[in-house]
């Protein structure tokens, strides 16, 4: 049997986040993947809103907040009141998030030279694939995608032969 989109995407995330995180552990980094794209937000040393790194970082606001959260617990982000209006928090790196920084970035530039490797062994690019699918669902997301199949299978009063979707 076919293994439906949803499935794959979580094999692939699978297999993908495992092995970054094998090579924190190799490394000697006690070290989540989901919180490279906050790290990367605030690598800069600019302080920043959990609004602006979600955006810099390409990820919801609550993903954001909630890994933020998770980093606080860590002690790899600090949070001080934003200035302009108490009720925000600006986070910046904490003193050990800024001394993991460098060997983080190590751990990153491999991983994207294995990226490109990966790319490289595939008919189409993954990562080009992907930023063209994220684009697709920009212009038609995939819950509208549903509903227009849905809609289509209503009118014809024939459901589709069913096989695995997620």
């Amino acid at each position: 049997m076919k293994q439906g989109l949803g499935t794959q995407l979580r094999h692939l995330i699978e297999l993908l986040d495992g092995a970054v995180a094998d090579a924190y552990v190799a490394a000697g980094i006690d070290y989540r993947p989901r919180y490279t794209p906050v790290m990367r937000a605030l690598a800069s040393g600019e302080a920043r809103t959990v609004g602006q790194i979600a955006t810099a970082a390409g990820i919801t606001q609550p993903a954001a907040t909630q890994t933020v959260a998770l980093m606080l617990k860590e002690d790899l982000v600090a949070t001080t009141p934003a200035a302009h209006d108490g009720r925000q928090k600006l986070v910046t790196l904490s003193q050990r998030g800024r001394e993991l920084l460098p060997r983080l970035q190590q751990c990153w530039a491999a991983t994207a030279q294995a990226a490109a490797s990966l790319d490289a062994d595939l008919p189409f690019p993954l990562s080009e694939t992907l930023a063209q699918a994220i684009l697709a669902l920009d212009r038609q997301p995939f819950g509208a995608r549903i509903a227009a199949a849905r809609a289509g299978f209503e009118a014809t009063a024939t459901p589709p032969d069913l096989k695995e979707t997620s």
